[in-house]
């Protein structure tokens, strides 16, 4: 069967069962890697109106398949052409302007349109911007004199008259009633960054448009990052040309210095900054998030601790000085940072997520931070928040107190004792995900779990019925059923006194009679959970299992899991130890559960940080993990940057016995078994330096161990001809020859 899977689209199977013949299709690798065999739907994004009535979609004209801006009723799917496909035609070039996202003016008068787009280290975020006047028509480029695919994140003024941008590092603002635009900031360089942010801050506190209009549109406050004296990182590009390239962007590794991050205002005309004088050393604090209060021109800045155990509330008003600290939120761990504060009766009060009692919860803030009253109580997390309405009065969040694998829709109310009272429907067991209106009166609703495809519906609010169906996947349901494949399980695994979740897969020709190798898929970090009771099209694990192994997941302390503060934070300061620990003790309890696990072959793999548990499993408890795939792995822990290291860890000058003991480097005299390395040479977050150094202490060792380099792919290894399928063949010859597959 193996040998003909280079050949075959699918694999049939004949079961006889009995008198009945059943044909099941498995999948091939190529399934795994190119989809292909059921597809599953998805709802096309919705993007929500200010009326919380309608929502936008970009569509192609039936008639020429130009693009143009519609709007959709939420109650009666009645259609709207909002901006048709002509008004979106570059006359000079007669071309239609692809629209990556739009922006309807405050005034609804004219639409920001953003085109031609290019990718910085995650997302596209250069690009062209182009300004349509919705009653003229006219339609024009803005910063046409700038270099191209150069503008970034721009955004109206409230006023509607003044559009501001990111530009190579400064800030431009463009009159739209002359089509003037200048740079308010010039100082801009490759080491002083205005209006956008460096690697860390883009990567780890999700910061990319840097800059505030305020309420009056005066004025814009902006962060300005200063790299200079930061560690600068090369990566080394050998495939392009006959001679090397290099890329050098400023990357802080733990312990190391940090860029200075301020924060300051200007006039929108121009003139000079006015730096807000936050206390503390700007290399050794970080300023994650800032807003305008609404309506007014009063700054509200969160400022974090270098250790991240403190988070503090300042308020400053443009133009005078006032800068006051009215709230700390602190933890002897770590704090996150607050997104989506929410502001009520006025300005009177602010939302505030914490765990300030054991459990992550709404509270409700008032302006002077006196007063910290709990929207939400209970012994459970409140997971993200869905939507909120002050009219009347509540507020929408996902949570899941009995099962952390799941998710539902919970309601409390905004000025209430903390009682929270379930919206989604108990029956559907799973995963509830909400796209909500501003207004909180519709919402396009996705019910999932591992067995059922996404039914994607409307339902209007307070009493969430659903109004219409959008997408139901029931024949595609079908044709998944019809494969015959073993279904995801979930079960429960102990690790001294902790109960973990997990999931397995078994094959097709399962026989609980027989002993199989297993391969468990790891991430472990604090930044991610795998076990998780939603549906996935990723064939990946089914075409392991069906090539004779059963694939676990099992979810160790310290993942994103809502379990509580304890769960999630007891492996502070030793970021890894713990992880490696549940990961063995987890998987032999399991196989003490389900005598058809084969102990004497247990697998484990994973990317990123799962390359890292990956490897501390490997090594530290090489009696119970034979075989292992690292992929993308982190092998020191100070070669990792500041902000996110620093977070669970500290710095390895508080904590060096921490990152001694959480580091798979400092245990490669552990090795016995079969293991595989995967990196690619171009990745900017975990850098290819992290696999060399492992290498080199594993040879140092006299250990022998396989590896294979993607050159010039970065985190993800995907880009560039044959690279995903070339990954994935790799890991799964490397499985069947190390680890022998099928029951015995």
């Amino acid at each position: 069967m193996k040998n003909s899977l280079k050949s075959l689209s699918h694999i049939y199977i004949i079961m006889c069962i009995g008198s009945t013949a059943i044909a099941q299709t498995i999948p091939t690798l190529e399934n795994a890697v190119y989809g292909g065999l059921v597809k599953t739907q998805y709802a096309s994004s919705v993007n929500w109106m200010e009326d919380g009535e309608h929502y936008s979609k970009i569509e192609y004209n039936e008639s020429n398949r130009r693009p143009e801006i519609v709007t959709y009723s939420a109650k009666d799917q009645s259609k709207e052409v909002l901006i048709p496909y002509n008004m979106l035609i570059d006359k000079a070039s007669g071309k239609s302007l692809s629209i990556s996202s739009w922006t309807l003016s405050p005034d609804n008068e004219k639409v920001l349109i953003f085109t031609n787009t290019r990718r910085v280290w995650r997302y596209h975020t250069r690009g062209d911007y182009w300004i349509l006047n919705r009653k003229s028509g006219i339609l024009y480029q803005l910063g046409k004199e700038l270099a191209e695919n150069s503008l970034m994140f721009a955004k109206f003024s409230p006023d509607s008259r003044k559009v501001a941008y990111v530009s190579k590092n400064n800030i431009y603002v463009e009159d739209l009633a002359s089509q003037t635009y200048k740079p308010i900031t010039t100082d801009g360089c490759d080491t002083i960054v205005n209006g956008t942010f460096d690697w860390v801050y883009e990567e780890e506190f999700d910061c990319r448009d840097g800059f505030r209009w305020s309420g009056d549109s005066q004025y814009i406050a902006y962060w300005q990052s200063n790299t200079s004296g930061t560690g600068w990182f090369d990566i080394i590009n050998n495939i392009d040309s006959i001679y090397p390239t290099i890329q050098r962007f400023p990357y802080p590794k733990a312990g190391t210095t940090n860029s200075g991050v301020k924060i300051g205002y200007i006039n929108a005309d121009g003139g000079n900054t006015t730096w807000v004088e936050i206390p503390g050393d700007e290399r050794n604090n970080y300023l994650p998030r800032m807003e305008f209060i609404p309506g007014t021109n009063k700054l509200f800045v969160q400022q974090m601790n270098r250790e991240q155990n403190t988070n503090k509330v300042w308020t400053v008003t443009i133009g005078q000085d006032d800068l006051e600290n009215i709230f700390v939120d602190k933890d002897q761990a770590w704090v996150e940072t607050n997104n989506h504060v929410k502001w009520l009766k006025g300005n009177k009060y602010f939302t505030w997520m914490s765990e300030r009692d054991g459990w992550r919860h709404l509270y409700r803030v008032s302006s002077d931070g006196k007063q910290v009253i709990p929207i939400t109580k209970g012994d459970f997390d409140v997971i993200s928040e869905v939507g909120m309405n002050e009219k009347n009065g509540y507020v929408y969040f996902i949570a899941s107190p009995n099962n952390a694998t799941q998710r539902y829709l919970y309601r409390a109310k905004l000025f209430g004792n903390g009682k929270c009272e379930l919206v989604s429907d108990a029956s559907q067991a799973g995963q509830h995900q909400y796209n909500m209106s501003p207004t909180c009166t519709w919402a396009v609703h996705t019910f999932s779990n591992a067995q059922t495809m996404p039914i994607v519906e409307m339902q209007s609010f307070p009493a969430g019925k659903t109004v219409r169906t959008l997408v139901d996947n029931s024949g595609n349901q079908k044709e998944w059923e019809a494969l015959g494949l073993q279904p995801k399980e979930f079960v429960k695994v102990k690790s001294g006194d902790w109960e973990l979740d997990a999931w397995m897969i078994k094959p097709v020709q399962f026989d609980a009679n027989k002993k199989y190798p297993v391969i468990i898929d790891v991430y472990g970090e604090p930044a991610n959970s795998t076990v998780q009771d939603v549906w996935s099209s990723n064939m990946w694990h089914q075409y392991l299992a069906n090539l004779g192994y059963i694939v676990v997941s099992i979810e160790n302390r310290g993942a994103a899991a809502p379990r509580g503060r304890e769960w999630r934070k007891c492996i502070y300061g030793e970021v890894g130890t713990f992880a490696c620990e549940d990961q063995a003790r987890g998987i032999l309890d399991l196989a003490r559960q389900f005598s058809f696990i084969d102990k004497e072959r247990i697998g484990i793999t994973g990317w990123s940080g799962g390359g890292s548990q990956t490897l501390n499993c490997m090594f530290r408890y090489p009696e119970v993990f034979k075989t292992g795939i690292a992929v993308a792995f982190v092998s020191d822990q100070k070669l990792y940057d500041t902000i996110y290291q620093e977070r669970y860890m500290n710095t390895p000058q508080n904590n060096p016995e921490g990152y001694k003991k959480g580091s798979p480097i400092s245990y490669v005299e552990g090795l016995k078994g079969n293991l595989l390395l995967i990196h690619g040479t171009g990745d900017d977050n975990v850098h290819y330096q992290s696999c060399e150094m492992l290498v080199d202490e594993l040879i140092k060792a006299g250990k022998i161990f396989y590896q294979v380099s993607y050159p010039m792919r970065t985190h993800g290894i995907s880009e560039r001809a044959g690279t995903t399928f070339h990954l994935r063949k790799t890991m799964s010859d490397f499985w069947t020859k190390y680890l022998p597959a099928g029951g015995i």
